[in-house]
């Protein structure tokens, strides 16, 4: 190897010890790219800095991008909670969670790009583990790597696919030996082995880190809801309707006709215009404005001037110097004259009775506020509270536009599933649906995009680029096949198998396929084989990166909010790699005989 290859090898080491050290993944990428920017003053075989940077442009991170604007204005109209409410109704058990958030996200990958649907399971898969009281670390692993096993079933499942099907009509002109189902002979195995292994080992494999959520808060407050009339809520029971068990709060009692209710069975039916009394954390009172079917008890929230759809959860804690100490809310005129309505109180740990608007304040008073997002800065210098502080993600759902959302999911799958629009395009054209139809405004759409993700993508795609300049992919590539040459075809096509599988560890599984490909075409044509078991084992090995966060997209955007570390990633998707290696390698040879050569 040439030293610009030694040197880009020596980076990469470090690249990955840093990594295995738990330092941030774009820090270390964006250091690795600035070392490569380095070393091409050096010597024109490294990639010049503009393409090293071209991964911003990069066609799938764009789409990524855009796809959490989608995924924003799915969530903040509750059309996602719609959606996987009853799917994942009554989840006690991390293995139950597990089948279902596995199942359900693995059918959907199958025809749909298994990106946008790790970034729309997310917040539901948060939402579950809070409910249920399952760390997040136990399913956001499963999530991601359920969606690239349910990627391998189709051609149209991963970007990967498409790329390696490109390739081989481009040399063949054969439309048909790949068609939309070819790769469910090797995929649909694959993917329920992989399953149910993760399934079996997950108890000592996945670590069990809990979220912050449940940690003890001191912040607790008393939060009337309503229950809206005609809202799927009316006539189920309490424990139908998921209110019995939330984390971090309890139901304190109902009011019902002018009636108080201080102690309800959990077989209680719910009736429209009940008046639910809850004590909880701020969390909990945050995923009580999420439920469709529930509403501020207060009717100070309906008299705001803004549309709910543009107001966000502020805290204040009430000061001496407020003129309303000792008179209630009601009688105060509260939203009158700070423009917000107050929705819960807190009052150092004591329990309040009664109505929102009945509660006389007093200083030190913790309040949670429905306002304009500016109003925190408005009151944070005022001598009425002490302090003021906006809660994230805490804009109320617009129920009312679920459908539009939903609508606006299916249209976009459709198009880019029917190759109509390529997955950009249609994602561009969906996300400027959802902030035209007022699914998610410009604000929220900003604030949804997970910038360390996108970086962290950008600089993988650099590095790639480098390791192919370089010539070290080259190098590793042919060594390998090299090696092993004299043991036969099956040894050959398994080292194929692990040379990609290593690459697609390190660089993007679309580069990985592009560098790949040609290597296995032309080994097989060398062997005097069929081309096509060696085409099948580039597209299963390049789109099954599971031991790195780096390995493939939705690992990386994982791997932060699960609070992981990178050892786990490798604790756990080393063996997954082995096993589905060992079952493609199995299935592969049976469906596409090595021995058969192309006519």
């Amino acid at each position: 190897m040439t030293w610009e290859a030694w040197f880009t090898l020596a980076v990469l080491v470090v690249m990955v010890v840093a990594l295995a050290r738990n330092a941030a993944a774009d820090v270390v990428m964006v250091g690795a790219l600035a070392l490569f920017m380095t070393a091409s003053l050096a010597s024109e075989r490294f990639p010049s800095p503009a393409k090293l940077v071209a991964g911003l442009g990069n066609e799938a991170l764009i789409t990524v991008a855009v796809l959490y604007v989608v995924v924003a204005g799915l969530t903040r109209t509750g059309a996602m909670e719609l959606v996987t409410r009853r799917m994942f109704a009554r989840v006690t058990s991390v293995r139950t969670a597990q089948v279902r958030v596995m199942l359900s996200s693995a059918g959907l990958s199958a025809f749909l790009n298994n990106t946008p649907i790790v970034a729309m399971y997310m917040p539901v898969v948060s939402d579950l583990g809070k409910r249920a009281g399952i760390a997040v670390s136990k399913l956001y692993i499963p999530l991601s790597y359920a969606t690239i096993l349910g990627g391998l079933c189709t051609m149209i499942g991963t970007s990967t696919n498409m790329v390696v099907q490109g390739l081989w009509v481009a040399e063949t002109g054969d439309r048909e030996a790949l068609s939309l189902l070819t790769p469910a002979w090797v995929g649909v195995p694959c993917a329920l082995v992989g399953m149910g292994f993760l399934l079996l080992t997950s108890k000592w494999l996945l670590p069990d880190r809990k979220p912050s959520v449940v940690a003890a808060d001191p912040r607790e407050y008393a939060v009337e809801m309503e229950v809206v009339a005609g809202s799927a809520l009316v006539g189920r029971s309490i424990e139908e309707a998921g209110l019995r068990g939330l984390p971090g709060a309890y139901l304190a009692g109902i009011e019902r006709e002018g009636r108080a209710m201080p102690a309800v069975a959990s077989s209680e039916v719910l009736r429209a215009g009940d008046r639910l009394l809850f004590v909880g954390i701020v969390d909990s009172v945050l995923d009580l404005q999420r439920v469709r079917g529930l509403v501020p008890a207060t009717q100070q929230v309906h008299k705001l001037t803004q549309p709910r759809s543009e107001r966000c959860l502020v805290e204040a804690v009430v000061s001496p110097h407020c003129p309303l100490v000792g008179q209630s809310i009601r009688e105060g005129r509260f939203r009158s004259i700070y423009n917000a309505a107050v929705i819960a109180v807190g009052r150092s740990g004591a329990r309040l009775q009664g109505k929102i608007g009945d509660i006389v304040l007093q200083s030190g008073d913790q309040l949670l506020l429905e306002a304009h997002p500016s109003w925190h800065e408005q009151q944070r210098n005022s001598r009425d509270f002490y302090l003021v502080s906006r809660l994230d993600n805490s804009t109320p759902p617009g129920h009312e536009k679920a459908a539009w959302a939903l609508g606006i999911l299916v249209v976009m799958v459709l198009v880019a599933g029917m190759e109509w629009l390529s997955m950009m395009h249609a994602a561009l054209l969906g996300a400027g649906a959802m902030l035209v139809t007022g699914c998610c405004n410009v604000q929220a759409a900003r604030r949804s995009i997970d910038w360390e993700v996108l970086v962290t993508i950008a600089a993988a795609l650099g590095v790639g680029e480098t390791m192919r300049s370089t010539g070290l992919a080259q190098s590793l590539a042919t060594s390998v096949v090299a090696a092993v040459g004299d043991y036969g075809p099956w040894f050959v096509l398994a080292a194929i198998y692990a040379t990609t599988m290593v690459l697609t560890e390190l660089l993007s599984n679309n580069a990985t396929a592009a560098l790949m490909y040609p290597i296995a075409m032309a080994t097989a044509a060398s062997l005097g084989c069929s081309a096509l078991p060696f085409v099948m084992v580039v597209l299963v090995a390049a789109s099954c990166g599971f031991a790195t966060p780096i390995g493939y997209q939705t690992n990386l955007m994982v791997y932060g909010p699960g609070g992981y570390r990178f050892t786990d990633f490798l604790k756990v998707g080393l063996a997954l790699d082995l096993v589905v290696m060992a079952t493609a390698l199995v299935v592969i040879p049976l469906v596409w005989p090595l021995d058969r050569l192309l006519s």
